[in-house]
């Protein structure tokens, strides 16, 4: 009998990369997609599509239970924190049918600075994080912070850089969050300002079985998608990125992670950035979900990561512990309205011609 599987956020970059992912692992899949917006939807690569009420919606959870039965799925697969929240305060009723870290560690991961205070306290490394309680203390924060400008500014919650930008000073901050709360509609008290992170941006995904690391992966964002329109110059959507081995980011990721719990279960993708002195700092965990695009590179890896969670999640045997599956120099390219492409770096040089009257002026995309 053909698994039937359910992933949220159905036509979006996020699902289709997992959908592709999943059928490269295992062809015989059966999919079906949902998400709220129609026009989204129609998109999916899903064998089936379903409209359904927002994840935020009181709605959602009986809507999703009675398609759950109807097309008797086997396992929902989130896609977003929202959707790994609303997923999570309805285990009960999926039961085996959803394979998710605990409540406490994904409200933890879902608060930055809940989360700093944690990993600060099991001596994991991050930035220096403080709270803003309210506009007019953000000198005293500044002070705390110490150091040399800039500070890294942005909201507890949300994805998507929310909210992030680098200030020079307690004024800049201030008009910053003041701005946000008048046009947007975030709090000032939805803001954390932070020591200031200027090295390499590393990603790494892990899967867990009560309290083991089975398999993890890593990789290394290069450029970002609108990074040259936005304030901070980053985002968490990478345009270039690539596949790195780097034990630094294994140990610090897998702490991070052990941390949550004594049995912690799921996936749980880390992001971490190098500070000043080029330790690699936990700056957020994404429990529960894995990164947007970086199950794009699952084709390369001995082990599809997707693939093993759901076979993990089924009750089926993996046969892994403590695997390690990096490998070096592949290279994922992404665009709007473009499949995502994978290339290792001796492919790069491979059917592309140049004028040598160019070459010493041609640029070449970042540097890794």
């Amino acid at each position: 009998m053909r698994r039937r599987l359910l992933v949220t956020g159905a036509g979006t970059g996020a699902s289709d990369n997992l959908i592709r992912s999943l059928r490269g692992g295992d062809p015989s899949f059966w999919i079906v997609g949902v998400n709220s917006d129609r026009f989204v939807l129609k998109k999916s690569i899903a064998d089936q599509r379903y409209l359904l009420p927002s994840a935020e919606s009181e709605e959602f959870a009986a809507a999703l239970v009675a398609l759950v039965e109807r097309e008797d799925i086997a396992l929902v697969i989130p896609t977003t924190d929202v959707e790994v929240s609303a997923l999570s305060e309805m285990r009960e009723a999926l039961g085996p049918r959803s394979f998710l870290p605990d409540r406490a560690a994904i409200a933890r991961c879902q608060d930055k600075h809940a989360l700093s205070a944690h990993l600060a306290a099991h001596a994991i490394p991050i930035a220096d994080t403080r709270p803003v309680t309210d506009v007019d203390g953000l000198p005293d924060v500044f002070a705390r912070l110490g150091g040399t400008p800039p500070y890294w500014c942005r909201a507890r919650t949300g994805s998507r850089s929310l909210g992030a930008a680098p200030m020079r000073s307690p004024e800049q901050a201030r008009a910053w969050m003041l701005y946000w709360e008048e046009m947007r509609g975030v709090p000032v008290t939805s803001f954390v300002v932070s020591e200031y992170l200027p090295g390499r941006d590393f990603l790494c995904q892990s899967l867990w079985k009560d309290g083991v690391m089975l398999l993890a992966n890593s990789f290394e964002r290069l450029s970002y998608f609108g990074g040259e329109s936005n304030p901070s110059g980053v985002s968490s959507l990478s345009s270039l990125a690539k596949t790195v081995v780097d034990t630094r980011v294994l140990e610090t990721s897998r702490a991070a992670v052990r941390s949550l719990g004594p049995r912690v279960s799921g996936v749980f993708s880390v992001d971490l950035k190098e500070n000043r002195r080029g330790v690699p700092c936990v700056t957020e965990i994404n429990a529960g979900r894995f990164f947007i695009g970086m199950t794009a590179f699952d084709h390369v890896s001995k082990h599809n990561l997707p693939l093993t969670f759901v076979r993990l999640a089924l009750g089926e045997p993996v046969g892994l512990r403590e695997e390690y599956d990096a490998v070096e120099d592949y290279y994922l390219v992404r665009d709007l309205d473009t499949r995502p492409g994978v290339f290792h770096a001796d492919e790069l040089f491979e059917g592309i011609e140049t004028l040598p009257e160019a070459t010493e002026s041609a640029p070449e995309g970042p540097v890794a």
